[in-house]
């Protein structure tokens, strides 16, 4: 279950990478534009903006961030990204940190220029953090016991769960695209106590806390937080730093 108050506590920090990938596409009167994984519909309002013109589809596989998206006038569908097919009239698809939980999703993206119209875009951005501190003390402290026995590999992300920019720029390629691929890495200045663990409550964590109880998920926060805190030391101003890595391509299909 997604929270969307948690994954809003960082918004700022959150949007950045998605106006760095929007802004690379270069479609000038696109008819639809798809927001592909619309989470809580904080970004998915500002498409509209940039492309007035368009009809904005937006979906998520969350009940939770479908209200919420909902609630700010987002008119947000219930649909999993597996099974969602392109209309012909769209024109732009972005995917904003959503498909590192879709194993084997290099499939779908070529599916999906399949599916598009010529000239069309799609532009992807996931987290490719997956073999930082954070990720990697919460797969350790997961793999002792006795979480061992009430997670197993309960979806917590692997290393390898995105490629690279070249791993994608493969991909939209040998689909016939012109592509533009990249990653940054955001040195992001977070605040308050314990500030990793809650950037991780959001996101990383969400397979966790879906398996386990109450109890057992306070428990396990628990015994992360010293574990972060020694990861991410707290600076003598009062802020700690988080590298994240990102990953981003956008592809164009030929007209």
């Amino acid at each position: 279950m997604w929270d969307p108050k948690k994954y809003l506590a960082f918004d700022d920090h959150r949007a950045r990478p998605f106006f760095d990938l929007v802004n690379r596409v270069g479609a000038t009167h696109p008819r639809r534009v798809a927001d592909v994984g619309c989470g809580p519909g904080n970004l998915t309002v500002t498409l509209k903006d940039r492309w007035p013109g368009a009809v904005v589809e937006a979906f998520d596989s969350s009940p939770e961030m479908v209200a919420a998206a909902r609630e700010i006038g987002v008119a947000a569908t219930l649909e999993d990204v597996r099974d969602w097919q392109p209309e012909p009239d769209t024109d732009v698809v972005v995917s904003n940190a959503v498909l590192q939980w879709v194993p084997g999703h290099e499939a779908l993206l070529t599916k999906w220029v399949d599916a598009l119209p010529a000239g069309a875009w799609i532009a992807i951005q996931v987290p490719g953090n997956f073999d930082s501190p954070s990720h990697i003390t919460i797969r350790e402290l997961a793999s002792t016991e006795p979480w061992q026995a009430k997670l197993g590999t309960h979806g917590l992300l692997k290393r390898d769960a995105v490629p690279g920019p070249e791993g994608y720029g493969d991909v939209f390629s040998a689909a016939g695209c012109r592509v533009d691929a990249w990653e940054t890495t955001y040195l992001q200045a977070l605040e308050g106590p314990d500030p990793v663990l809650e950037w991780v409550t959001g996101t990383a964590l969400r397979p966790v806390r879906n398996a386990l109880s109450d109890n057992d998920w306070e428990e396990f926060r628990a015994e992360l937080a010293p574990l972060l805190r020694q990861a991410y030391p707290q600076r003598a101003d009062g802020t700690t730093w988080l590298p994240f890595r990102r990953v981003f391509a956008v592809a164009q299909k030929p007209e």
